[in-house]
C-alpha cells in the first residue's frame, strides 16, 4: 500500500519488504517524516520484516487538517489503527520514535490485542515523563515545548533557524536538509507544531492518560501489557535519565531497557543497533 485514509484525511505510506514477513510499523517524531526510517528499514528487509512508515499527521499533505485540536492523542492513535485495518494486518511489531515514541505508547495502553511486540525509542513513558516534571530536571529540558505553544512566531522562527538547531543537536547534514526542506512547504511547519500545541488543550502526548503516581509507580492509567524494549540515548539533549530509568514502572510484560551511547536522532545515527533491537524483540 502506498496510501492510507481516515476521515477524509490522505496519509502517504512507504510499504517494503517481503510481502509475507510479520509487519512492522514505525512511526516517525518531529520534525521528520518516513524517511527517518531510511537507514533501518532496509535491515529488518533483510531479516524477513516487512515495514509500514507512514507520513503521519501534519506531515502528509493532504493529512494536514487546521487546528490543534486535530491532533490530540486520540486522533493519532485513530491513524495508526487505521492503517492497520487497510493494511489487513491483525498484529504488528510498533516502533516509534520522539513523537511517534508517545503515540506507540498511547497505542499499546489502548489496543494492546493490535500489537505482537512494542519498541519506542528515545522517549519514555507519559507518565514517566510527567513525574520527571516534578522531580528532575526535564522542565528545563523540555522548555522549547512552552515557546511552541505561541502562535505564528514559532513557524517564522524555526523556517529560518532549524536547519541550525537540528544541526547543532547531532543530526547528520543530508538529514537536516531533507526535513528543513519539508518543513517549509505550505502547512507543513504549522502541522508538526500542532501536535506540541495539542497539549495545552489536554489533547497532545498526555491525552487520556491518568498521571497519578503514588511514587512507586501503581496508581493511575493503564499498564503496557505487551513485550516492550526502550532505547534511549544517554546524551539525549531533550530527555533525561529520570524519566528513562522509570518507564520501567508502566511496564507489566516482558521488559528490556537498551542505554545507547547516543544523542536523540537514534533512526539516523545508530541504524544497526536501532534494527537490531526491533529484530530481537519481533524474533
Amino acid at each position: 500500500m502506498d496510501r492510507c485514509t481516515r476521515d477524509g484525511l490522505s496519509f502517504d505510506v512507504s510499504d517494503e519488504g517481503p510481502a509475507d514477513g510479520e509487519v512492522v510499523v514505525l512511526l516517525h517524531g518531529w520534525p521528520q517524516d518516513h524517511t527517518a526510517w531510511d537507514r533501518v528499514a532496509p535491515l529488518l528487509h533483510a531479516a524477513g520484516l516487512r515495514t509500514l512508515a507512514p507520513d503521519q499527521r501534519g506531515y502528509s499533505p493532504e493529512a494536514r487538517p487546521q487546528g490543534a485540536a486535530a491532533y490530540g492523542m486520540g486522533e493519532l492513535v485513530g491513524d495508526v489503527l487505521a492503517l492497520l485495518d487497510q493494511a489487513g494486518v491483525e498484529r504488528a511489531h510498533l516502533v516509534g520514535h520522539d513523537w511517534g515514541g508517545s503515540v506507540a505508547w498511547a497505542f499499546a495502553e489502548r489496543h494492546p490485542d493490535r500489537l505482537r511486540s512494542l519498541t519506542v525509542l528515545s522517549t519514555p513513558h507519559h507518565r514517566a515523563m510527567a513525574w520527571a516534571f516534578r522531580h528532575g530536571d526535564q522542565a528545563l529540558r523540555s522548555w522549547y515545548m512552552a515557546s511552541f505553544q505561541l502562535p505564528v512566531l514559532p513557524e517564522l522562527v524555526l523556517r529560518q533557524t532549524l536547519p541550525l538547531v537540528l544541526r547543532r543537536s547531532g543530526l547528520p547534514e543530508e538529514d537536516v536538509k531533507r526535513y528543513a526542506a519539508r518543513f517549509r512547504e505550505p502547512g507543513a511547519a504549522t502541522g508538526g507544531l500542532n501536535w506540541y500545541r495539542a497539549l495545552r488543550l489536554g489533547r497532545g502526548g498526555r491525552d487520556g492518560a491518568d498521571h497519578r503516581d503514588g511514587g512507586d509507580g501503581s496508581s493511575g492509567g493503564r499498564r503496557i501489557t505487551v513485550p516492550t524494549t526502550y532505547v534511549w540515548g544517554t546524551s539525549d539533549p531533550a530527555l533525561g535519565r529520570a524519566a528513562a530509568e522509570r518507564t520501567a514502572r508502566y511496564v507489566s510484560a516482558d521488559y528490556r531497557f537498551a542505554e545507547v551511547a547516543a544523542g536523540h536522532w537514534l533512526p539516523e545515527t545508530c541504524p544497526e543497533r536501532v534494527a537490531q533491537e526491533i529484530i530481537e524483540r519481533a524474533g
